[in-house]
C-alpha cells in the first residue's frame, strides 16, 4: 500500500512538472492560432505577388505582349522548369485551406464563400499551367499527406466549376464578415460576381472539351450576378513603397529592362493609334504630349532577332530623373485578378458562338471601352476626343471572331499567366496553326520547330519528393515531362 500511495504521488508530481514545464515553455507573444484578419490578406497578397512577377516573367512574353531582351527562354520556346509559380501557388493554398476551415467552424458562409473563390482561382492557374496536378488531396499536409497524387485536368475543371457555383451560392444568402479582405473591400456581392466570372473563363478555356459549355455558359449569363462595370474588378491595389509596394519596383534596373514592349504589340497598337501605349509602355522619349515607341522581337538575340523595345509604362518600375505615374495623375499598378473588360470579351465571344442570343458588337465595344477606361488613357494625345472617336475611326470596330482575340489579348496585360493560357486556346482552335491568330507568329528563331508550348514542365523537386505520383503523372502523358504535350484543355 505504501508503495502504491508512492507511485501515485510521484505519478502526480510528474504531470504537474510537465504542466508547469509547458507553460513556462510557452511564447505569449507568439500565437499558435492565427486570426482568419491575418491569414486571408496574407493568402491574397502572396497569390496576387505571385501572379504579378510570373506575368512579367512568363505570361506577358509568352504571349507576346512583351519580350524578353535578355535570357530569352521564354520567347524562344526552351522552356526549362518554372518552379516560382508551383511552390508560390501551393504556398499560398495551405493559408487559404485555414481559413475556409475556421470559417467552416464559425458558421461564417461569405469568407467560406470568399475563401473558395480565391482557392479555385489559384487551382484553376495551375492546372490550365501543368495540366493533371495534386488537387483533391493537395493540401491535406495537417493529415500527414505529403505526397498527393495527380488528379486528372478534367475532374479538376469539372470540380472547380462546381466549386465555384457553390461558392456563389453560399455568398448570395451567406452570413458574417469577410475580414481582412484586401482584394474586395469584404464585399459579399462583389464576391459572388467574381465566383460567377470565373465561372465564364473556366467555361471558355475548356469550351473544346466540356459537352455543355454552351448551355451551361448561358445560363451563368442568364442568372446575372456577373461583373458589369469596373467597380467589380478583382485587383489589388498596391503602393509605390514598404510594406504593400508593387512586386516589380524593388528591382534592379537592369532586372526590369530584360522586359520590353514587343512588336507584336506595338504593330497592333499603332496601327490603331490605341491610347494604352503609354499606360503599357514609357516613350522612348519621355514625352507624353508626343510619344515615340518602339518594340522588341521575342526570340533569340542574334543580329537577325534583336532589336530595342520600349521600356514598360510608368506603372510599373520608377526610374531616376524620369516622368513617373505620380506625375501623370495616376497610380501604381495593380496585381489583377479579373477585369469586367474581360467578362465583356468573354460575352462577345460567346454571341459570336451562338451560345448567348446578345450582340457581339456591343460586347466586344464595351470591353474596349472598360480597358481604356481602367487605365485612365488620354485619347487627345493620340488623336483622339473620347473613346467614341476612337472606335469609330481608328479601324478597331468588329469585324470577326479574331477581332475578339486581338483586343482580349491586349487588355489581358499583367493578367497573370492569362494572356498565354488565352493564346494556347485560340492556337488549339486554329488547329495548332499560327495562321489562325492574324495578329501572332511565332516567335524569331525559336528552338521548338515554331510550335507553342502547351504545358509547363513539372518542377524538379516533385522528381525527389513526390516521385512515385510524379511519375505516375508523367507515364500519362507519355514517359516524359514535356511542354509539347496536349493537355486535356487542348487536346
Amino acid at each position: 500500500m505504501k508503495l502504491y500511495r508512492l507511485i501515485i504521488l510521484l505519478t502526480s508530481f510528474f504531470f504537474m512538472s510537465c504542466e508547469e514545464f509547458e507553460d513556462m515553455n510557452q511564447n505569449p507573444n507568439e500565437p499558435t492560432d492565427v486570426s482568419t484578419d491575418v491569414l486571408f490578406p496574407s493568402a491574397i497578397r502572396q497569390s496576387m505577388n505571385t501572379m504579378v512577377e510570373e506575368s512579367f516573367l512568363l505570361g506577358n512574353n509568352a504571349a507576346q505582349l512583351t519580350s524578353k531582351t535578355l535570357r530569352t527562354e521564354v520567347d524562344s520556346y526552351n522552356w526549362n522548369a518554372f518552379p516560382t509559380v508551383w511552390e508560390g501557388l501551393y504556398e499560398s493554398l495551405t493559408d487559404i485551406s485555414v481559413v475556409e476551415q475556421k470559417a467552416i467552424e464559425e458558421g461564417n458562409t461569405n469568407l467560406e464563400g470568399a475563401a473558395i473563390v480565391l482557392k479555385s482561382w489559384i487551382f484553376a492557374t495551375l492546372t490550365n499551367a501543368y495540366g493533371d496536378i495534386p488537387y483533391f488531396n493537395a493540401i491535406d499536409g495537417g493529415e500527414s499527406n505529403f505526397t498527393p497524387e495527380y488528379d486528372a485536368q478534367e475532374d479538376i475543371y469539372n470540380d472547380l466549376l462546381s466549386e465555384l457555383e457553390r461558392a456563389a451560392n453560399l455568398l448570395a444568402t451567406g452570413e458574417g464578415s469577410i475580414g481582412g479582405d484586401i482584394l474586395l473591400g469584404g464585399d459579399a456581392s462583389k464576391w459572388r460576381k467574381l465566383a460567377n466570372s470565373l465561372r465564364l473563363r473556366l467555361i471558355m478555356y475548356a469550351s473544346s472539351q466540356l459537352t455543355s459549355a454552351e448551355s451551361e455558359f448561358a445560363a451563368i449569363v442568364t442568372a446575372g450576378n456577373i461583373m458589369t462595370s469596373n467597380e467589380d474588378n478583382a485587383t489589388l491595389s498596391y503602393l509605390d513603397a514598404f510594406p504593400n509596394q508593387f512586386p516589380l519596383i524593388p528591382l534592379k534596373t537592369g532586372d526590369f529592362d530584360a522586359v520590353a514592349l514587343s512588336e507584336s504589340a506595338l504593330n497592333v497598337m499603332s496601327d490603331y493609334n490605341d491610347p494604352r501605349l503609354a499606360r503599357y509602355a514609357r516613350p522612348d522619349n519621355d514625352d507624353y504630349e508626343n510619344p515615340v515607341f518602339t518594340g522588341a522581337v521575342n526570340g533569340s538575340n542574334s543580329a537577325s532577332c534583336s532589336k530595342a523595345g520600349s521600356r514598360l509604362g510608368v506603372m510599373y518600375y520608377n526610374y531616376p530623373n524620369l516622368t513617373t505615374a505620380n506625375d501623370l495623375g495616376i497610380g501604381v499598378a495593380d496585381g489583377i485578378l479579373m477585369t469586367y473588360s474581360e467578362v465583356e470579351f468573354l460575352l462577345a465571344e460567346a454571341a459570336a458562338k451562338d451560345w448567348i442570343s446578345d450582340d457581339v458588337e456591343t460586347h466586344y465595344q464595351a470591353g474596349i471601352e472598360a480597358s481604356m477606361d481602367y487605365y485612365e488613357v488620354t485619347y487627345d494625345n493620340f488623336g483622339w476626343t473620347n473613346f467614341d472617336d476612337y472606335y469609330a475611326n481608328s479601324g478597331v470596330a468588329y469585324s470577326t471572331v479574331t477581332d475578339i482575340w486581338e483586343q482580349k489579348w491586349l487588355s489581358l496585360y499583367f493578367t497573370g499567366l492569362d494572356p498565354y493560357f488565352e493564346v494556347r486556346r485560340w492556337y488549339a482552335e486554329s488547329d495548332m496553326n499560327w495562321d489562325g491568330i492574324p495578329f501572332l507568329s511565332p516567335s524569331c528563331e525559336n528552338l521548338n520547330n515554331d510550335n507553342l508550348p502547351l504545358k509547363f514542365l513539372y518542377p524538379g523537386e516533385e522528381q525527389s519528393l513526390n516521385a512515385e505520383n510524379y511519375q505516375a503523372a508523367i507515364q500519362k502523358i507519355g514517359g516524359s515531362n514535356s511542354f509539347n504535350v496536349s493537355i486535356w484543355l487542348v487536346e
